[in-house]
């Protein structure tokens, strides 16, 4: 289980991919179903319109049959009287015959439901059809007839199609001959307004399905895109970042073996000479107290005196690796060590002022401007060539400040960059120590000194502790 966690664990390549990408996919996805709806709803506005003026067009054709064959008959029923069957006999022979198209005829029905008139199917004729459905239960003969005591109107019913057999939609116009009882109607089949609204659609969901490609496609290609640019960067950054790492790296080893030449040149210079001098002392002690010379005493008090002085050296060296005095009292008096011994090491005035306040900052930012105020102190032994060195701690309402200020040359003048062109390893330490807090560090420099101001936030300051009777400590 923790496998499967660990694999799908993104990293940050893969991240930035998805918040790239997923805002993309979103739009697009969203952008699809948008023109989809619209698309769909225009177009089937557009084939509803179609449609209507394609019945309309049919109805309008009906009309025109209806009313040539009423001219064909209107003559012979206007003279006929209710009863007279020879003149219902020519108007039904007339409307037999009067057949156009594949499918088209005229039919006529009585007001009880007997068909009299039926030419293309023959075998409705003379039979009632009262009650007649077609298969979707639409009424059907008395429907027409109701049509017909009305004055006439249209009627659309499910119907076969002489020429076929099959079932089509069929439109019907029907009036009444009132005089006889007789609903006189013709019908168009609109099959062919079905298939032309049928292909409208599927005209429609290819052009909808072919926008779908589209967007598909230029989505495809947006995301290829930020695949291959994301790569790009990928590698660019790796490859700078690895050049960075090695960079840093160099430099961590080179501070490394600056520090062991510095700590091998205090232990040589200082504390192997003091106790080549001890050892000297001892041994002339030894042959004078062998010989019975008075003198050994002396050369004993001298050994004594180099022994004390090595034990304060090795002293030295230690507080400057790590004082001790910062992480017992704090910052406050571990800076006065610092530039109290800076002091009757080179003789540079020193001046240091503080506000007085609890040991609030935390360890990381102890040591990081305690660094920065002992390396801003060796550049200034090293190459300012300053007289006076000021110093100045305190904390305030946005976290805490040191400042450091001399009257040397400047940083410009005394080699603030090494041979290859970058800011002098001391003066990176100091950024770099800075930054991991959040910090600010500022340099300001002229030929009349320097002025190194390092500060931390608020958020490395631990909240007041109430004083205890076995742990107080008042100071930064």
């Amino acid at each position: 289980m923790q496998a499967l966690h660990s694999r799908l664990r993104l990293n940050y390549g893969q991240k930035l991919f998805l918040v790239a990408t997923l805002p993309l996919v979103f739009a697009a996805v969203l952008i699809s179903v948008i023109v989809t709806l619209e698309s769909r709803q225009l177009a089937e506005r557009e084939i509803r319109n179609l449609e209507d003026q394609l019945i309309a067009a049919k109805r309008d054709e009906l009309k025109n049959y209806m009313s040539i064959a009423r001219t064909a008959f209107v003559n012979i029923y206007g003279r006929a009287a209710p009863d007279d069957e020879a003149a219902k006999l020519a108007v039904t022979q007339i409307l037999s015959a009067m057949l156009y198209g594949q499918d088209g005829y005229f039919f006529v029905f009585d007001y009880d439901g007997t068909n009299l008139v039926s030419p293309r199917r023959t075998e409705l004729i003379t039979r009632n059809w009262s009650g007649l459905e077609d298969e979707n239960g639409t009424p059907v003969t008395d429907k027409l007839i109701r049509l017909a005591r009305t004055g006439g109107g249209y009627h659309s019913y499910e119907w076969p199609k002489p020429s076929t057999g099959e079932t089509a939609t069929m439109i019907t116009y029907v009036v009444g001959l009132q005089d006889w009882r007789w609903a006189v109607g013709t019908g168009v089949f609109v099959d062919d307004v079905v298939a032309t609204v049928n292909a409208a659609r599927a005209g429609v969901e290819n052009r909808v399905q072919r926008t779908f490609l589209w967007i598909g496609g230029i989505t495809l290609a947006a995301l290829l895109l930020v695949f291959v640019t994301g790569l790009f960067i990928n590698i660019r950054e790796r490859r700078l970042a690895d050049a960075k790492l090695k960079k840093l790296t160099q430099r961590v080893f080179d501070a490394q073996e600056e520090e062991r030449g510095r700590v091998a040149r205090e232990l040589h210079d200082g504390i192997s000479q003091i106790l080549v001098g001890v050892r000297y002392a001892l041994d002339t002690t030894r042959r004078r107290m062998a010989a019975g010379d008075t003198r050994a005493a002396d050369n004993l008090d001298k050994g004594i005196a180099y022994l004390s002085g090595a034990i304060q050296e090795v002293r030295r060296i230690s507080r400057d690796l790590r004082p001790g005095v910062l992480d017992d009292l704090g910052l406050g008096p571990a800076l006065k060590a610092l530039i109290e011994d800076f002091g009757q090491r080179t003789g540079v005035e020193i001046e240091f002022d503080t506000v007085v306040f609890r040991n609030r900052l935390d360890g990381d930012s102890k040591i990081a401007l305690y660094r920065v105020a002992q390396e801003a102190l060796t550049n200034v032994e090293r190459h300012s060539g300053a007289t006076r060195v000021s110093i100045d701690l305190r904390g305030h309402a946005r976290g805490a400040t040191l400042r450091i200020t001399d009257n040397g040359r400047g940083l410009d003048q005394s080699g603030r960059r090494d041979s290859t062109g970058n800011g002098g390893l001391g003066l990176r330490n100091m950024q770099e120590r800075i930054e991991q807090l959040d910090g600010t560090l500022r340099i300001l420099s002229s030929k009349s000194g320097t002025v190194i101001e390092a500060s931390v936030p608020l958020t490395h300051l631990l909240p007041p502790q109430e004083r205890t009777d076995t742990n107080t400590k008042a100071s930064a």
